[in-house]
């Protein structure tokens, strides 16, 4: 049995936790056993992403680990999610995990939101990202072999127009320059199907594109053809 800390990643289907389990797995101080997502009960959908559950399933598969799916109503007051996710860490915390792995980059009221929410539970939040320029942190990750598709956006901040596409080379230089490259202030939020830090990549194909709540999603639907794809496949 392992002595490191064991370790859960607070999991959106992004970019930028995935990246942040592979920077942890690297530095090899953790013991990644698991996932936290929550999952809003109405839909049957990854909070905030809209990333359908048979999508995140495949991606827990892919990557080898367990995911505790917190479930919140639609609309959710902050109060319900915050004692939803309470009881989680809990729960989390009696079967001896002591980290949470975190993707933010530089949004200081992020960062110390997390911090306070866990003081005194026990278990101490890790941001293997934090601080890196976001510009050569998106093309690593690119070039790390990461694959991922834009699911989500805010039409006031990015064009409808980058909904469903791949989060690739292409995509940075189209961006216009207010756009943070890895979306970190909500311009968009990412699905990530294929990278280094997955067995294989997750079969999935690209649906429809609609607007709900004032935010543009891209459907990603889990293809019915069995376990992840091996590399090269």
């Amino acid at each position: 049995m392992s002595d490191r800390p064991r370790a859960y990643v607070s999991w959106s289907t992004g970019k930028d936790c995935a990246f942040a389990l592979h920077e942890a797995r690297q530095a090899g101080g953790l013991e990644i056993v698991g996932l936290l997502s929550t999952v809003t009960r109405a839909f049957g959908r990854v909070s905030m992403h809209g990333v359908r559950e048979g999508v995140l399933d495949l991606q827990a598969e892919a990557l080898g680990l367990p995911v505790l799916k917190v479930p919140i109503p639609h609309p959710c007051p902050n109060e319900v999610y915050e004692r939803a996710m309470g009881e989680a860490i809990v729960k989390l915390r009696a079967e001896g995990v002591s980290r949470m792995i975190f993707g933010d980059l530089f949004l200081e009221d992020v960062r110390q939101y997390r911090e306070t929410r866990l003081t005194g539970t026990g278990i101490d939040p890790a941001f293997p990202l934090w601080g890196r320029d976001t510009r050569e942190l998106a093309r690593a990750m690119i070039d790390s072999g990461l694959k991922a598709t834009v699911v989500s956006l805010d039409p006031r901040r990015l064009s409808r127009s980058f909904a469903g596409r791949s989060f690739d080379r292409a995509f940075l230089e189209e961006l216009p320059g207010e756009v943070d490259p890895c979306g970190e202030r909500g311009e968009f939020h990412t699905c990530v199907t294929g990278g280094p830090m997955f067995r294989g990549t997750i079969p999935v194909e690209r649906g429809e594109v609609v607007e709900r709540d004032g935010f543009v999603f891209a459907d990603l639907l889990p293809r019915p053809s069995g376990p992840p794809d091996r590399p090269g496949r």
